[in-house]
């Protein structure tokens, strides 16, 4: 399910929008908490002068410190409370030391000290433990809130984000539709948003009205030439039957007129597939029989295995165009022994020559393109053409290597019982 989906688009928005907020979370939790902390020392630094003070007047008035305060000798003092006291000047600062002790996880105090006579010291220690309990508290509100927001955006991010992701698929849908044929498909302004989605999908658009037209072109073109070859091609026809039979050049002339008129016929062919013009015309044939007498007429030595073959609703001069086709192309481009094999509604063409090349099991057939290298790499129209066809069936041609070597053609056809 796409909704699910961890890869999508909506996803990879809400943990971008998650990261930024934990991120602004942190950056100002981290300022307020060292704010806090710093204004807790603060107070807790006033609130231990302010009594060190009182303690100290105290003393010099009555000649005793308080009952809350302690009176020590230096030797009596930490370590760090005795250092800064001994850098104090009475005369700049009062003599007032601050240390502040922390053992965590229990252990804060505020130490104020002040020398009130030979080796007498006047020592406060305030308690810390509420200004950190209060900061740890803050700390912990801060997270709570981060981790809610969380949870609210989030899944605010993936619904805000789905109209974007609805114009992407149907923009990836219109590609995929473009891409299997059909040129007619458009994505479309997608409403008043004039964004990078936008201009993405008028390129698309664009580039397929361009590919349209220009197969419009060549299909036009394609269909003119070889209609425009008929009328001079008939004439070289009638002309030859007039050669002499027994000349070699009559042979070779007939021959060549023959190879030319099946390329002219495959041409016309080709553009009406292209046109959409063709239309199968189905009947039930008993397939196996069907094939048998097709692979007899082409005059090829190819064997024929006719195992549990069906009777198929299909258009028989469709699927006889398909079978001559693909087992010219085993003679002339691969090696003996050939091999056509019926089941149930599955035509299998086997030969055993190098294979089909990787670029035609990669992309299909492509016209004048054969793969024999003395015409150049590539396929010829004889397998285009039987595509095409497959197509207008509603079949499925496909091409493969065979494990034991060899180019493997199969045509599966859509059973229906007669």
């Amino acid at each position: 399910m796409d909704f699910l989906n961890p890869r999508a688009l909506r996803w990879k928005i809400a943990a971008l929008a998650a990261a930024a907020c934990c991120a602004v979370a942190a950056v100002v939790g981290f300022l307020v908490h060292d704010a806090t902390r710093e204004r807790g020392l603060r107070v807790g630094q006033d609130r231990t002068l302010t009594r060190l003070i009182a303690a100290e007047r105290e003393y010099d008035r009555t000649g005793r410190a308080p009952a809350d305060i302690d009176v020590r000798t230096r030797a009596e003092l930490p370590e760090p409370l005795a250092r800064d006291l001994a850098e104090r000047n009475p005369a700049t600062d009062g003599g007032y030391a601050i240390w502040y002790d922390v053992d965590p996880p229990d252990w804060y105090w505020m130490w104020g000290a002040v020398a009130v006579g030979d080796d007498r010291i006047l020592v406060v220690r305030d308690d810390m433990s509420i200004e950190v309990r209060s900061l740890q508290l803050l700390d912990r509100s801060i997270v709570k809130s981060v981790l809610a927001a969380l949870v609210f955006v989030v899944p605010l991010a993936a619904l805000v984000t789905e109209p974007i992701n609805r114009r992407l698929r149907h923009g990836a849908r219109t590609a995929r539709r473009i891409a299997d044929g059909d040129l007619d498909a458009r994505i479309g302004p997608g409403g008043r948003a004039r964004d990078e989605i936008t201009e993405m999908s008028a390129a698309v658009d664009d580039m397929a009205g361009a590919l349209q037209r220009k197969l419009e072109t060549e299909r036009r073109f394609t269909a003119d030439v070889a209609h425009e070859l008929r009328t001079p091609l008939m004439g070289l026809v009638t002309a030859a039957g007039l050669l002499p039979d027994d000349e070699e050049a009559t042979g070779l002339v007939r021959d060549r007129l023959r190879a030319l008129n099946a390329l002219v016929e495959d041409l016309l062919e080709i553009s009406r597939l292209d046109a959409g013009a063709e239309r199968a015309r189905l009947d039930p044939v008993p397939l196996g029989e069907l094939v048998a007498d097709v692979v007899r007429r082409t005059g090829t030595d190819t064997r024929v295995d006719v195992g549990a073959a069906e009777v198929v609703e299909t258009d028989p001069r469709r699927v006889e165009r398909i079978v001559v086709n693909l087992v010219t192309n085993a003679h002339r481009h691969g090696s003996a022994p050939v091999a056509v094999t019926v089941t149930g509604a599955r035509i299998a063409v086997r030969d055993h020559g190098p294979g089909f090349p990787p670029d035609l099991l990669e992309r299909g057939p492509q016209r004048f393109r054969t793969g024999a290298s003395e015409r150049g790499r590539g396929h010829g129209l004889g397998l285009t053409v039987a595509q095409g066809q497959s197509e207008v069936l509603g079949a499925r041609l496909t091409f493969a290597n065979a494990p034991g070597g060899g180019a493997l053609a199969t045509l599966d056809l859509a059973p229906r019982q007669a």
